[in-house]
């Protein structure tokens, strides 16, 4: 079962490569840029991480978005639903690395479920 980590936080950004710069200026994170995807992934000091995606009506400014680790994403947001939250996005696979899955929760705050396909490498 999974320690329902935080393994990935995503910041939206008007300029994801501008934002791995000033991020990597200020706290000195490790980027790396995404070109196919415009999408910049960085990683802290102690190997947690996360990515900027490009502002939009689905990744708006001031929207920061935690992934939190699933062991089953349908299950967990069927759970979301009984418990009076609702499903955003359904469980979606990104080529080569996982499944995420977004939710709301009864206030409105959205979260991500996220499993790797690579599980030895969750925190």
């Amino acid at each position: 079962m999974s320690k329902r980590n935080v393994v990935h936080v995503e910041i939206p950004a008007a300029d994801v490569e501008a934002a791995g710069r000033f991020y990597q200026a200020l706290f000195g994170w490790k980027i790396q840029h995404v070109p196919e995807m415009n999408y910049t992934m960085w990683e802290d000091g102690s190997g947690s991480g996360g990515g900027f995606p490009q502002v939009s009506a689905e990744s708006p400014a001031g929207q920061v978005l935690v992934y939190i680790d699933s062991d089953d994403i349908e299950a967990d947001l069927k759970k979301v639903e009984q418990l009076g939250g609702r499903v955003l996005h359904p469980k979606t696979e990104i080529p080569q690395t996982g499944w995420f899955g977004i939710f709301q929760d009864p206030t409105g705050n959205v979260l991500a479920l996220y499993t790797s396909m690579n599980p030895q490498f969750n925190k």
